[in-house]
């Protein structure tokens, strides 16, 4: 999971430790809070983009303590969500939104590594730069055919670094984003005003973020249900969630989520315990503090192809695959949240506009029902 929280912080424009401390600490915290056992919870994808207006607009350090802020503050309505026992009502969102908000992820975040391809400056070996993405997801795609002892990603990963250094390719490397952990992350407050003027910043990237990091856990812990046939407690899978995004929030981490993707890979390789999670944080850290030379040299091209496979693996195809079979109202919702998301990035508005836009059809079904007593 390191390489997917060094470019989920990237994205969001802060320091690769900011988002390596967070999947730590919300994967810790949740191992023994969560509401579902064997989910995997961390800094992730759909959280990074909605804080990316705090940096833009406030820069690169006083962005990233408006982004600590925000991300205490949501952390306090996850917990009030679970504490009111809200959900259970999560149930009620209609498919077609859920499916158009994970298509969108999708785009928005192979939308997200364009910068790393496109405009590069010409000290960059540019050339160098989509082969090594070539050749990254050569070997994502191809190893599996013939093993799958080793996870391709990483790989993919190694094999590049040691091309980049060997070759001496002028390359943009992690280490050139910013700073990575040397050691535990520390308890600190946030460097931020406390007054109605910093919350009247934050509070709507605290509200956005909220929703959407329940959204993203609710549907990674139903799949988890699926996969394992056991029932998950969703108020408390808020609380746990809410509880680690205030921690985070105190040592330096960013905002996070249930992640899907690697969810999935913990239940296939055997997990189902809250020590599966519980490992999964634990030797995150251990690896990047191990491996913290090699991990700076690692090159950009290689961690945009890991990214650019979780974008393919996350879209849902079949959303368009068998887009004859299904109602073309649940296409229009679907079609719909998805747009809305990707042209306005706000996750939120996306759901709630394709929620009424359900609703309004299916009070037009009900309302095509003709009763007949005898």
């Amino acid at each position: 999971r390191s390489p997917e929280a060094i470019v989920f912080s990237i994205i969001a424009g802060v320091d690769p430790k900011v988002g390596l401390y967070a999947s730590f600490i919300i994967a810790i915290t949740t191992a023994f809070l969560g509401g579902r056992q064997a989910s995997i919870s961390a800094a992730t994808g759909a959280m990074a983009l909605l804080m990316v207006g705090l940096v833009e607009e406030y820069g690169r350090e006083l962005g990233l303590e408006y982004i600590l802020a925000a991300t205490f503050v949501t952390g306090i309505f996850q917990v009030l969500f679970g504490m009111l026992k809200l959900g259970r009502y999560m149930r009620y969102i209609p498919r077609a939104v859920m499916v158009g908000y994970v298509n969108a992820l999708a785009v928005l975040i192979f939308k997200a590594q364009l910068p790393e391809l496109i405009g590069l400056p010409s000290t960059v070996n540019v050339l160098a730069v989509y082969v090594l993405t070539g050749l990254s997801l050569a070997i994502i795609y191809i190893l599996p055919r013939f093993t799958k002892v080793v996870p391709s990603p990483l790989v993919a990963l190694v094999v590049m670094t040691i091309a980049a250094i060997s070759l001496k390719l002028n390359v943009p490397t992690v280490g050139q984003k910013g700073d990575l952990p040397t050691a535990l992350p520390s308890f600190a407050l946030p460097q931020v005003p406390y007054d109605l003027e910093t919350l009247n910043i934050i509070l709507p990237y605290s509200v956005t973020l909220a929703i959407v990091g329940l959204l993203a856990s609710f549907l990674t812990a139903s799949l988890v249900d699926e996969f394992t046939d056991t029932p998950s407690d969703k108020n408390q899978e808020a609380k746990g969630q809410g509880i680690a995004n205030m921690i985070t929030g105190f040592f330096g981490g960013m905002a996070g989520c249930g992640m899907i993707g690697q969810s999935v890979i913990n239940v296939q390789s055997g997990g189902r315990g809250r020590l599966s999670t519980l490992a999964a944080g634990i030797f995150l850290l251990i690896a990047i503090l191990g491996l913290q030379t090699w991990v700076k040299q690692m090159p950009m091209a290689a961690l945009v192809a890991v990214m650019i496979m979780v974008s393919i693996g996350t879209f849902r195809w079949s959303s368009f695959k068998n887009i004859r079979q299904i109602p073309r109202t649940d296409t229009a919702v679907m079609l719909t949240t998805m747009l809305v998301i990707i042209y306005t990035s706000n996750f939120a508005l996306g759901v709630v506009v394709g929620i009424v836009m359900s609703t309004v059809f299916f009070s037009r079904k009900i309302a095509q029902l003709v009763f007949v007593d005898k």
